[in-house]
């Protein structure tokens, strides 16, 4: 095996759920790496079927078990870095490692492919990142396909689609809005905050972008599509309103508008007496956010990405909006998990 670096003592690499940052950051460095994918998992786990890890020199990002697995995954990584060869590795019942315990008691199967720099499905797989296009990538660990729609063949490992990265838009300037947008970046949305006439200088908030225009045209250069969020937080009547005349016919997979619950005619009523469409309307989550009982910036936030989350994962019980979030949602198969009938792997399909 390769002598590697030890993982670090503080597994920060495990915050990120997107692999697809650390496979560019390798295929940038012209460095081949290898993506572990998590393909079975049986007795439950802190980590579904679909989960991945990509390991190169001097990069790492996931987890699957928050143990002593990934260390030992890191071990078989650069060991399939150096030979090309991929491998399964099972750890918990019947793997031939007794010794490394899963702190849950579950039984996982992962495995390792080694991606080329110029890997064709590599470069597909990014390419639909920037263009914001769902694919599924299908490998059995030395071929391997990424386009919108692929069929596995016998000796397929993994299947597993990808959507684009969800982007949340958050219009308003105060405390609160500047912490939904705070939360939503370190939650690996692609987060803009829209302040018409705010200042010039923008929010010092790694990782959020800025607009300063009006949310008509800030939309539009932004793009909105159904992986997007708007959480329109402004105290503003007329901004309100410009807001939701731009977010409710849109494809935005979410809507929600911050205000109490009485001041909401104020908000649709002229939307309707200029014609928008009561199915539009009806998408609305207003109040926004998930009921929590708290009104401090950091408690609106909670809820706010914590209802956008349960939207995406199609469990939205609980929710403080005008409509349920399952029904609101149109119940796209949001990160929900199946079994692939070919190739026998539990993956999460994002639409």
């Amino acid at each position: 095996m390769n002598v590697r670096e030890p993982l670090p003592e503080w597994p920060l690499f495990g915050m990120t759920d997107d692999v697809r940052p650390a496979l560019r950051q390798a295929r940038d460095a012209g460095q081949a790496c290898i993506l572990a994918t998590l393909v079975d998992v049986q007795g439950g786990g802190p980590r579904p079927a679909g989960t991945q890890m990509v390991f190169a020199p001097g990069i790492t990002a996931g987890y699957f078990s928050g143990g002593c697995v990934e260390s030992d995954v890191a071990d078989h990584a650069f060991a399939c870095l150096a030979d090309g060869e991929p491998r399964a590795l099972v750890y918990g019942a019947g793997s031939p490692w007794p010794d490394i315990q899963l702190l849950c008691g579950a039984r996982i199967e992962i495995f390792l492919e080694r991606v080329a720099p110029d890997d064709a499905a590599l470069f597909e797989l990014l390419a639909a990142q920037v263009e914001r296009r769902p694919v599924v990538w299908v490998s059995d660990g030395v071929a391997r396909r990424c386009a919108a729609e692929v069929e596995p063949w016998p000796e397929t490992q993994v299947v597993r689609r990808y959507a684009p990265v969800p982007r949340l838009i958050v219009v308003g300037g105060d405390p609160t809005a500047l912490a939904i947008a705070q939360l939503g970046a370190q939650s690996e949305f692609e987060t803009t905050l829209v302040r018409s006439k705010g200042p010039e200088t923008p929010p010092p908030i790694p990782g959020l972008a800025y607009r300063r225009d009006e949310p008509k045209s800030a939309f539009a250069a932004i793009g909105v599509d159904e992986w997007t969020a708007i959480a329109i937080a402004t105290h503003d009547l007329e901004t309100d309103r410009a807001a939701l005349r731009e977010a409710l016919p849109s494809r935005a997979g979410y809507v929600g508008l911050l205000g109490a619950r009485r001041r909401l005619p104020d908000r649709v009523g002229p939307l309707r007496v200029e014609g928008m469409a009561e199915a539009a309307i009806a998408r609305l989550h207003a109040p926004i956010g998930l009921d929590i009982g708290g009104k401090a910036p950091w408690e609106v936030a909670v809820s706010v990405i914590g209802e956008v989350m349960a939207l995406r994962h199609a469990r939205g019980r609980g929710s403080t909006s005008t409509t349920d979030p399952a029904a609101a949602a149109d119940a796209p198969a949001s990160l929900r998990i199946r079994a692939s009938e070919t190739a026998k792997t539990l993956t999460r399909e994002e639409s």
